[in-house]
């Protein structure tokens, strides 16, 4: 038998979670195009500095103008291109490399190399002893091979020649942060006012550590936090006034961890005991905006969020700038218990695969959905989305009242069918409330075998027409779901008899025609006397 994706929610959601995680790469944005390009135009003053042209500083962005290809082509030149002769070199004499591996025609790939760049380069100002490498995994097939390299683009971290994977996100930031917490600098200490009123303009998040001294238990438990947390660069200072700097709402205190991000929530206090997971777990709740907007860059971080409980706003850019405000309220009395995310519901790539779960992905106006993975149920906000229908729907959620949604065809007419089609909303009705037998066949478009499966059912429809006990139905699982109905092989048949709804009997779908008939007939005896004879 075909077997295709699952029609189990618990393995829809998961399946959905393994598609995307390769999607890390990511789509720019016009905010981090200008970001990118400040930091690009960085790359080029390094290089004119070693061509002995003097420039301004890394700290000093007042640079020349120049095309960004060319800028761009410069900054790259910091990356060291592998080949077959120098990687095992490269790798066995250096104690930390990362290497970038690439393909030329790769699009992802392409979009990943400037900000790897980008990242080489400011290590480099920073001191840092990491070595940032790139192979061209197709042109080197047996080099990339040996690094361990299968899939494009991947990146791996070599510590004594030993490696492990790339765990950190992608912007040239995050990359920074990961490799300065892989390499022993988890945590920057701001020694200066100066120092930290430059630290934020370079930093869109970070998390602030105040400690009267840089040691004792409370410190470790910081310190802990900071080396196994993969996103976030972490500062410390034992500077009352600093910390007010880098975190103006601070209150006058010798012990104090704080989030700061470029959101309408910039500043989070933690309030809990110092303990390493206590903050870790603080900055999984608050890492986040109000509303995350959902990119192939960021969706492997969205869909393995610990927030079970999440809310997908599907709409195109116009109509969710009009929603926006309002939801970041409705975000704010959700804050750590539902997680909000706006999807762009022209991006095929990333909203098809959720609408299509809803029998939705044509749609264009916008859409509300929630996933409850604690209990593997996902729901529909199927009114108005009015923010005060939108709040309404996250407390439903919030308390376990709102109704899980199951996709359904419109009812069909059956009239004079011999074969009854079955939808979502009239399983129960036709099948599990039905006095009689039912046989159902369950198929889906995809699946090979179901057209000849089909063909037989017709003709045991036909031989078996004129039993009043028994009736023939089908129904489509790519478009029609119901809790009573978990099917994850196409066709599936299935006996319901009329005296016990609640446990189907499989058929064999391998059968031939006569042994099919044989069975029916066999379970149609304890039901009625009158039976058909055999083919």
């Amino acid at each position: 038998m075909y077997k295709p994706k699952p029609t189990s929610r618990f393995l829809i959601f998961s399946l959905i979670f393994l598609f995307l995680l390769p999607l890390f790469a990511p789509s720019i944005s016009a905010d981090e195009d200008t970001d990118d390009l400040e930091d690009i135009q960085e790359l080029m003053a390094l290089d004119e500095q070693e061509e002995g042209i003097s420039q301004p500083t890394y700290e000093n962005k007042e640079y020349d103008r120049k095309s960004e290809a060319d800028v761009l082509s410069k900054a790259q030149r910091i990356v060291l291109e592998l080949n077959n002769d120098n990687t095992k070199r490269t790798i066995e004499e250096n104690e930390y490399v990362l290497v970038l591996g690439y393909a030329p025609w790769c699009a992802r790939s392409a979009e990943l190399m400037p900000r790897f760049a980008e990242a080489a380069n400011v290590l480099k100002g920073l001191g840092s002893a990491l070595l940032m490498a790139k192979i061209d995994a197709e042109r080197y097939p047996k080099a990339a091979s040996n690094l361990g390299i299968k899939g494009y683009p991947t990146l791996l971290l070599f510590v004594n020649g030993s490696s492990q994977p790339y765990t950190g996100g992608f912007s040239s930031d995050e990359i920074v942060i990961w490799a300065r917490k892989k390499t022993g600098a988890p945590v920057i200490r701001i020694n200066s006012v100066n120092e930290a009123n430059e630290f934020p303009k370079k930093h869109s998040m970070f998390a602030v550590g105040l400690f009267d001294k840089l040691e004792g238990p409370d410190y470790e438990e910081f310190v802990k936090a900071a080396k196994a947390d993969n996103e976030i660069q972490f500062v410390e200072t034992s500077s009352a006034e600093i910390a007010k700097v880098l975190f103006p709402d601070i209150k006058p205190t010798k012990l104090f961890f704080g989030l700061v991000k470029s959101e309408p929530e910039q500043y989070t206090v933690f309030k809990d005991n110092f303990d390493g997971d206590r903050i870790l777990q603080f900055l999984e709740n608050n890492k986040f905006p109000l509303v995350t907007t959902l990119t192939e860059f960021n969706s492997a971080q969205v869909y393995s969020s610990p927030n079970k409980r999440q809310v997908y706003v599907f709409a195109d850019a116009d109509d969710f700038k009009k929603l926006l405000e309002p939801l970041q309220e409705i975000a704010r009395k959700f804050k750590s218990k539902i997680m909000f995310i706006y999807v762009d519901i022209r991006e095929d790539n990333l909203a098809k695969p959720f609408l299509t779960l809803f029998g939705l992905e044509e749609s264009e106006d916008t859409v509300i959905i929630a996933f409850d993975y604690n209990s593997s149920a996902k729901y529909l906000l199927e009114s108005d989305p009015a923010p005060r229908r939108i709040e309404d729907f996250c407390a439903r959620l919030l308390d376990g009242s709102l109704l899980p949604y199951y996709k359904s065809q419109p009812v069909p007419d059956n009239k004079n069918a011999s074969i009854l089609t079955v939808v979502g909303k009239t399983f129960d009705e036709l099948v599990l409330h039905s006095p009689k037998n039912v046989l159902l066949e369950v198929h889906t478009p995809w699946c090979i075998n179901c057209e000849t499966m089909s063909k037989q059912i017709e003709k045991l429809a036909k031989h078996f027409k004129g039993l009043e006990n028994l009736v023939f139905a089908r129904i489509d699982a790519s478009t029609n779901e119901h809790p009573r109905l978990q099917v994850e092989d196409y066709p599936t048949l299935l006996f319901y008899p009329a005296d016990d709804k609640s446990n189907p009997i499989n058929l064999p779908t391998k059968s031939s025609l006569k042994e099919l008939a044989a069975l029916i007939n066999k379970h149609l005896k304890s039901q009625e006397p009158l039976t058909k004879d055999e083919l």
